[in-house]
């Protein structure tokens, strides 16, 4: 087993069992890194809460909701507005974040006299919002307040509002996708099935585990409606409630990020009968295939492959152009969730960059085993890393560009290694083929920001040449190319810097209309 020791961890030596370094012929039955275990004590970890989870993550994304965290203050606050989880109503979910504001006197005597106040203020503060999410937190979950008696006695006295109840405490697991499991779970046990869906179209999905960052969601809802799908519900990216509430109608559940969201699927599989397909959203080939699939599945694989060619056309040169230009970049990979493994062979294989790491905080042997198989040989996997060990990392790596959260992300900055934020983006979305561009741009502006080459460079001596003027990104991406390369009349990506505007724009003339099967079809 080709464990990795920190430097920095060897007063840990529990630490060596999760990391690995893939060698020449390694596969996962000899390199695998231990994963999704409680984090040994001193190292001190960057994991988030189950609550977070729950909130953050799964929960927050849903936008006709008031988001409720029974506890402190401090707790909503860490899982309010750090990601871009847009909507379309006006981006509510993201604007306001509800707490009842537990303090120390109601750890001694309860808080569930509070709750009720707060749930109500809030309700005849947004008299539009009639739906509302309460997360339970760690302090409340510990002296045991009753959140869904109070739930029941606020709808009996409210009888047009909904409240669904997360019981989620921080502790409820050894990350937040603890969780993760827990509002799945707690949604189809509560909600799921007492809402009766409209069906307006022949194919019918649901659309899970995505969380519309910066549009991500609505990219691809645009290629399904394309194809002539009704998309039941948004599970739980720019998501209605009550279309959450009739998941139970769909003829297919279509899953992206599988570690947050898989639960529910299996569930929705084995109470109502609805198959589950995965699929990719990121690259060009991963997202063709998945359309295709899709396709596949209700028998339109004509209409897939029509919208495939017709992206691939106008996009895949441009990504051809950026692949040239970044062949043989150093990648360190370490994002949230599926990115580890959405990632990780399609940046090499239509990029050109070199992911010499992947991490996760939180991942499931599964996302490690998934992630470290795409990589190549030398790449080294950490499970939950701290900030020193992931410094010493980027000290031997020498990565050209990382791939990460805001925290260690910060932290690559200031050891001048330019990063693009993995959770949020920089300037998404980067699903869909256009998306997959913007992202390959967003790569080149890091690795070759002037501004980046000057931050290296010590004015105070005279290593600088002072007649050449200012250096072009082009000129530093294009020094070693050849001359028919560089003559290319292309320029990268062509699109606009907000795509999301144009897609909301659309009415239903703009989408092709397809014949509806008949009765003696449908049944077959």
């Amino acid at each position: 087993m080709p464990y990795h020791e920190f430097e920095v961890s060897k007063c840990i030596p529990e630490r060596k069992m999760h990391a690995v370094v893939k060698g020449a012929g390694e596969d996962l039955t000899s390199c695998l890194p231990k994963g999704y275990l409680n984090t040994i004590p001193g190292s001190i970890s960057e994991r988030g809460c189950a609550y977070c989870g729950a909130k953050h993550v799964i929960g927050t994304p849903m936008k006709d909701v008031i988001h409720l965290s029974h506890g402190p203050v401090g707790c909503t606050y860490d899982t309010w507005q750090t990601k871009r989880y847009i909507s379309d109503n006006k981006d509510f979910q993201l604007k306001y974040t509800f707490a009842s504001d537990v303090k120390e006197k109601h750890i001694v005597f309860g808080a569930e006299k509070l709750l009720k106040q707060n749930i109500i203020e809030a309700f005849k503060a947004f008299p539009d919002i009639k739906r509302m999410t309460i997360y339970q937190t760690c302090a409340t979950a510990l002296i045991g307040d009753d959140v869904d008696a109070i739930a029941a006695e606020v709808k009996e006295e409210m009888p047009d509002v909904d409240i669904f109840v997360c019981n989620s405490p921080g502790f409820a697991g050894p990350s937040q996708s603890g969780g993760h499991h827990k509002i799945n779970i707690a949604w189809i046990n509560q909600k799921v099935g007492t809402v009766e869906p409209k069906i307006t179209g022949d194919y019918v999905i649901n659309y899970v585990g995505e969380y519309n960052i910066q549009g991500d969601q609505e990219v691809m809802l645009d290629y399904f409606k394309r194809m002539g799908i009704q998309v039941l519900s948004t599970f739980t990216g720019n998501g209605s409630y009550d279309d959450l509430r009739a998941m139970h109608g769909a003829h297919l559940n279509v899953l992206e990020c599988a570690r947050s969201a898989e639960y529910i699927c299996d569930e929705l599989r084995a109470r109502y009968g609805i198959p589950r397909l995965d699929i990719d959203g990121f690259g060009h080939k991963a997202l063709g295939d998945s359309l295709r699939k899709i396709g596949l599945f209700f028998g339109i694989e004509d209409r897939a492959e029509a919208i495939i060619a017709e992206e691939t056309a106008k996009w895949g040169p441009e990504l051809a152009w950026y692949k040239e230009r970044l062949q043989g970049k150093r990648v360190c990979l370490w994002p949230g969730g599926s990115k580890l493994w959405h990632w990780a062979h399609a940046i090499q294989e239509e990029m050109g960059v070199k992911v010499v790491s992947v991490y996760t905080k939180f991942g499931h042997q599964g996302d490690m085993e998934k992630g470290v198989s795409r990589c190549g040989e030398g790449a080294l996997a950490i499970d939950d890393p701290n900030e020193l060990e992931g410094q010493e990392a980027l000290r031997n790596l020498k990565p050209d560009v990382i791939f990460t959260g805001k925290r260690p992300g910060e932290v690559a900055k200031k050891m001048r290694v330019p990063y693009l934020n993995a959770h949020a983006y920089h300037n998404g979305p980067y699903k869909g083929f256009e998306g997959w561009v913007r992202f390959a741009r967003d790569i080149y502006n890091a690795v070759y920001s002037p501004m980046h080459q000057l931050s290296g460079i010590n004015i105070a001596k005279d290593d600088y040449a002072t007649d050449k003027g200012f250096v072009t990104r082009r000129m530093l991406s294009d020094a070693n190319l050849s001359d028919e390369a560089k003559a290319s009349p292309m320029t990268g990506y062509t699109g606009k810097f907000d795509s999301i505007a144009a897609i909301r724009a659309k009415t239903d003339a703009d989408y092709p209309v397809f014949p509806r099967r008949s009765v003696i079809e449908a049944a077959e």
